[in-house]
């Protein structure tokens, strides 16, 4: 008699279709917020600046109001949407595969190494890259500007392509692939942290090895992600304000303003001291607290939706 073959494991297609419901629910509420994170981190303090002076978050967002209208608001939310939606699926669709080829069941805990994070890094930070600067470059268009302002996002990326060259769409790539290990630490806090609670909830319970969905629930998930969220962001933070000034459009001259990494380090240190790596953080938080823990809430929660559909396949 033939012995019967082993099931093969499907493509854990609800990761992905969970960490993408996610993203495309906040990112949404979240824009605003991440144009003045924008306007804030490039703003040096140096006279004769293209970029306007706010006194603070509430300032900014109606200041931006006032004069640029919701338009201005939402500067960039089209190259933002498409370049989250693309990372995120890539890096829960990378998670899922690496699990599959390390030969894990859906619950055993899948901890990247460090070869494992640089390959998913470098893929994201590629495919992304070109949509975070059009993106930064539509938010720091202002009524100060000098140059000709995109048009919109093909207009950018055509601009781009013939004012600087192909290359140009790459700045910033260096800080951003430093900027993966938010991601890691995001991840890798989440998880050790839901496996704390859990351990806590069913400590001194009857039953054993409960199922991780039946004992947490949605105020779980919102302080989870809230607290891994912040836990990710304050030592990469200066990356985020790195990559910024290395995305910003030339000057008139064509001349960037910023050489390369080293450069934006040097002068940042220079002029602003170790507060200027951590410009925009305020609206940083009050985007990411909130969101992340809005994210987790709707990923966990869809993935319970599409776990039975799936064992039903």
């Amino acid at each position: 008699m033939e012995a019967p073959k082993p099931r093969q494991k499907k493509l854990q297609w609800e990761y992905s279709v969970a960490g993408l419901a996610s993203k495309c629910t906040t990112i949404t509420i979240k824009h605003p917020l991440n144009l003045v994170q924008t306007r804030f981190q490039v703003n040096d303090g140096r006279l004769f600046s293209q970029f306007p002076r706010y006194n603070n978050t509430a300032h900014a967002i109606f200041t931006i109001a006032r004069v640029e209208g919701l338009k201005g608001l939402y500067a960039g939310f089209l190259a933002g949407a498409l370049g989250s939606t693309i990372s995120t699926g890539l890096v829960f669709l990378y998670y899922v595969k690496a699990k599959q080829r390390h030969h894990m069941s859906s619950e055993e805990k899948y901890v990247p190494d460090l070869a494992s994070l640089v390959e998913a890094g470098a893929l994201v930070c590629l495919c992304n890259n070109p949509f975070s600067l059009v993106k930064t470059r539509l938010q720091l268009q202002t009524p100060l500007h000098q140059a000709r302002p995109y048009s919109g996002l093909y207009d950018a990326f055509r601009t781009i392509k013939r004012e600087e060259g192909f290359s140009a769409l790459f700045r910033g790539i260096v800080p951003g692939l430093l900027m993966v290990s938010c991601v890691a630490i995001n991840f890798t806090a989440y998880k050790e942290l839901r496996k704390t609670i859990v351990d806590l909830k069913t400590k001194g319970s009857k039953i054993q090895h409960q199922n991780p969905d039946q004992v947490l629930n949605s105020v779980d998930y919102a302080v989870l992600g809230a607290t891994s969220k912040v836990a990710a962001i304050l030592p990469t933070y200066p990356f985020h304000v790195i990559r910024t000034r290395l995305q910003q459009r030339p000057d008139g001259d064509g001349i960037p303003r910023y050489r390369n990494s080293w450069h934006v380090v040097k002068e940042t240190a220079r002029f602003e001291g170790v507060r200027g790596f951590y410009k925009g953080i305020t609206p940083n938080l009050l985007i990411n607290i909130p969101v992340a823990s809005m994210s987790f809430i709707i990923y966990e929660n869809v993935l319970k939706l599409l776990k039975p559909a799936k064992r039903n396949d």
